[in-house]
């Protein structure tokens, strides 16, 4: 269920492509690009503004904010139709394949008249794509990759589209009368980066109001089936909701079983075997005799077990059974622990937002400091100089201490080239507080040069954090191929972190890498990418997968306090 921003970015970043599709003005399909992410960092509901307003926003000009208008007016943009129209159903779902991309679905279109993904796959088995410049075979095996990718997909929605769903069925259903709990649980509670369908738990005596509350949520497209205890629905964006009403006596045993990971809730249920007692979502009862042992509190289940509370992100059977036994669970970081955010942007280069808004609203989170990380010179479209970034310089320090007290470092997000280099020579990278280096291009090189290219750039005296480090983009590219034992020890070697970037569309480093580099000492920095104001607040999913990696506040570089983070970021150079 998504945002009316969140509906006009996607239909703005379509034309978008539609426009690269069609030979239409690479300016123009920029210019729409921009306008898309703009409309999805705004803070207002775009569907509730005047025309007025909409000309406002960073990037919205009139022609698209009058495509805006008559998008909520009448359902649909003849514009955007007509280009629809030009371009069969199927080249356009061309576009949605990962590492394929508007230019070379137009290319497939105009030279071999492809327009199915299933004809592009008969064109791949029978070699055709071969005879086009710019398609051998690793961009058919690229392709290929992209397709499984894609079915992996379908179903199942970002963590932060189910969260929301999730959040706004829970507040709604909370205020039911006679409702005594509710939250969600599932995979959802365990931060997973994707969700296949939401599960949401509530207690009560009677369950009929809250059910009857469920089935007319106004987003409800479907209800596929209700009872007493449970009902799932459809909701008009095709995601499933399981809702689960209990008893209040038995909500801490429910909560536990439709929470953990099929695995750890196996081995919960073997440990109770051992004890002679039986695990369910009832509760916890004796063999024997068949009374109720506990069953109230998640804890008083735990307990009973032998176990101290496991949190939920840690309940996918990856050793926290043995680690609880032994009393060995680590206190996991939370948001709280969180000091500053390391990796943001500002109306300087893609983002939406001016320099002020970014740090006020990153004071009124009670940071205590807060870097701007504005794109380098290498990617060229950001139109970033030396000057530029001076200037920015001047601007943010100028506005040091002035929100709160809070501290700002000025950075830059550089770009990783093909060979490990960076932009700007190391007299200029010098100026900097901090550097994150990423990679932004050139995603399809081999094993062997991708993780020469991460090593060096790691031995760069001035690259402080690996930015995105895998490069992924969930359900769309795959991350980079790359020997991650040797990217991780030199990391450690060189004093390095890597970051664990909170959008939800990245989730990246992902929390199997984490736990595998934190076995070499890495250190790592939870940051949101923020690129608009509501960005900032994306940094949960960021700690959720800290947290699924097993990470504690000691681990994760923005929790430091800042005389000991400087300490980290000069990386034993002398300045």
């Amino acid at each position: 269920m998504a945002r009316p921003n969140d509906e006009v970015e996607a239909l703005l970043q379509e034309y978008a492509d539609l426009l690269a599709i069609t030979g239409g003005d690479a300016f123009k399909a920029r210019a729409y690009e921009k306008a898309a992410r703009a409309v999805a960092g705004c803070h207002d509901d775009v569907s509730r503004m005047e025309i007025r307003q909409l000309r406002e926003i960073p990037g919205v000009g009139k022609s698209i904010a009058d495509k805006i208008w008559e998008y909520f007016e009448h359902g649909s943009v003849q514009a955007i139709e007509e280009v629809r129209a030009k371009i069969p159903a199927g080249v356009r779902q061309l576009i949605t394949i990962p590492t394929l991309g508007p230019k070379k679905a137009a290319v497939l279109y105009h030279d071999l008249g492809i327009a199915s993904i299933e004809e592009l796959l008969d064109a791949i088995h029978h070699e055709r794509l071969r005879d086009i410049k710019g398609f051998g075979p690793k961009t058919e095996q690229n392709i290929l990759h992209g397709v499984e990718l894609m079915q992996q997909s379908r179903g199942r929605v970002l963590l932060d589209v189910a969260m929301g769903v999730a959040e706004e069925i829970v507040t709604a259903l909370s205020t039911v009368t006679g409702c005594r709990r509710c939250t969600y649980a599932g995979s959802l509670r365990r931060f997973k980066e994707t969700v296949g369908d939401v599960d949401v738990l509530a207690a009560a005596e009677d369950s009929g109001p809250i059910m009857a509350a469920f089935r007319e949520l106004p987003f409800v497209a479907e209800v596929i089936a209700s009872g007493e205890t449970k009902t799932s629905l459809r909701t008009t964006k095709g995601l499933q909701v399981d809702l689960r009403v209990v008893r209040p006596a038995a909500w801490g045993a429910a909560l536990q079983y439709f929470t953990g990971a099929k695995a750890h809730n196996i081995r919960t249920r073997e440990i109770a075997v051992h004890a002679r007692l039986k695990l369910s979502e009832y509760g916890l009862f004796d063999v024997e005799t068949g009374d109720l042992v506990v069953s109230e509190t998640e804890e008083d289940v735990y307990r009973r077990l032998g176990l101290p509370w496991i949190p939920p992100t840690l309940r996918e059977d990856r050793g926290e059974i043995e680690a609880a036994l032994a009393g060995e669970l680590p206190e996991l970081v939370r948001e709280s622990d969180l000091r500053g955010d390391l990796h943001t942007h500002t109306d300087l280069t893609d983002g939406v937002a001016p320099l002020e808004e970014m740090v006020a609203a990153a004071a009124a989170r009670g940071y205590a400091y807060y870097a701007i990380t504005d794109h380098a010179p290498n990617l060229y479209m950001q139109r970033m100089s030396d000057d530029k970034m001076l200037a920015q310089r001047d601007q943010v320090r100028a506005l040091d201490r002035a929100h709160r007290g809070m501290r700002l470092l000025h950075g830059t997000e550089l770009n990783i080239d093909a060979d490990g280099g960076v932009d700007w020579p190391e007299e200029f990278l010098a100026g900097f507080d901090l550097c994150v280096a990423s990679v932004h291009s050139l995603f399809n090189q081999s094993r062997d040069e991708v993780t020469r290219r991460l090593v060096r750039a790691c031995e760069n005296p001035y690259v402080n954090i690996i930015g995105h480090p895998s490069a992924r983009l969930i359900g769309r590219r795959p991350p980079l191929e790359a020997d991650y034992d040797e990217v991780f020890r030199a990391c450690a070697r060189t004093g390095t972190a890597l970051e664990i970037n909170s959008f939800p569309d990245r989730i990246d480093l992902r929390d199997e890498h984490i736990l595998w580099a934190k076995k070499y000492g890495v250190k790592f920095a939870i940051d949101s990418d923020s690129h608009a104001v509501p960005h900032l607040a994306a940094i949960r999913f960021g700690v959720g997968t800290a947290q699924r990696g097993w990470l504690t506040a000691e681990d994760v570089i923005n929790t430091w306090p800042l005389t000991r983070l400087r300490t980290f970021l000069r990386k034993g150079r002398k300045r």
